[in-house]
């Protein structure tokens, strides 16, 4: 989402710790960035996701809870083809997880980026258009101080109508035969301030959204934006206290044949996805 898409910060919100973000449409406010919507312009349900991604800023688990201390990356013994996230790798790599979200970053630039990016990957994940996951994305990634009012936020934007339109079904289900993607896939991060207890982070990425599978009407089409998340270090971790979305940078499209919706789906229910940390 661009900057001037933003929604108005929340009120009365801890200190300085605001969230500023783009909801669906329909909750009074402009669309996201991070996926798109169906038949709307070059920010469609990918602007969505990605606003969902943006928007997402919560902490997951109501103040961290649910989740066992187990690597967030899983293990050697997942079944093969789930998809479960695969293994990160990196300097410091991670070595717990909030609910399925990686957590335990270094205080330092370096963890700030590995959690801005875990975060994108997290809020613009299908999990949002589901109540109950959308809860546990938010309060996972965010900071309390500004969680309760998100959700809120959130649990009203994505309402029926809105799922509807984008042909999901009152829980966020896909229509039988059709699988629904919603992914962010981060290309890039870099700091662009910091300090011992807060950092801001560019996160580039390119996102899918849509439905997958034969006979769908709203194909999975990909888009690129950048999230910028501001962090602050709470309770021993870093958490977001808000956020901003902005289009690209876009590359040229390649000559690349799109695949059929089939393939697309098999390879979304075939390819787990990342835990980055660097």
């Amino acid at each position: 989402m661009s900057p001037g898409d933003e929604h108005d910060s929340f009120g009365g919100v801890g200190g300085s710790g605001q969230t500023r973000t783009r909801l669906p449409e329909g909750s009074g406010g402009d669309a996201y960035g991070g996926t798109r919507r169906p038949a709307r312009s070059s920010r469609s349900l990918i602007t969505v996701v990605g606003v969902v991604v943006l928007l997402v800023a919560a902490i997951a688990f109501a103040n961290r809870g649910g989740g066992d201390p187990t690597d967030a990356a899983g293990s050697s013994t997942d079944t093969p083809g789930t998809t479960a996230p695969t293994a990160a790798t990196g300097v410091r790599p991670v070595t717990g997880k909030n609910g399925r979200i990686p957590t335990g970053y270094p205080q330092d630039e370096q963890g700030a980026q590995s959690a801005a990016t875990n975060f994108a990957v997290a809020l613009g994940s299908v999990g949002m258009f589901q109540d109950a996951t959308r809860e546990e994305i938010v309060r996972a990634t965010h900071d309390p101080a500004v969680a309760d009012d998100l959700v809120a936020r959130l649990d009203t934007s994505y309402s029926a109508g809105f799922l509807s339109g984008i042909g999901l079904d009152a829980n966020g289900a896909a229509p039988a035969g059709l699988t629904f993607v919603s992914r962010t896939v981060p290309v890039g991060a870099k700091v662009r301030a910091a300090t011992s207890t807060s950092a801001t982070v560019d996160v580039w990425c390119t996102g899918l959204v849509g439905l997958a599978g034969t006979g769908s009407t709203k194909p999975v089409t990909s888009t690129w934006f950048t999230l910028t998340q501001k962090l602050t270090w709470v309770d021993g971790d870093w958490r977001i206290t808000s956020s901003s979305q902005s289009e690209g940078p876009t590359p040229v499209n390649g000559d690349n044949r799109a695949s059929v919706a089939d393939d697309i789906a098999e390879a979304v229910e075939g390819y787990g996805g990342f835990t980055y940390a660097r």
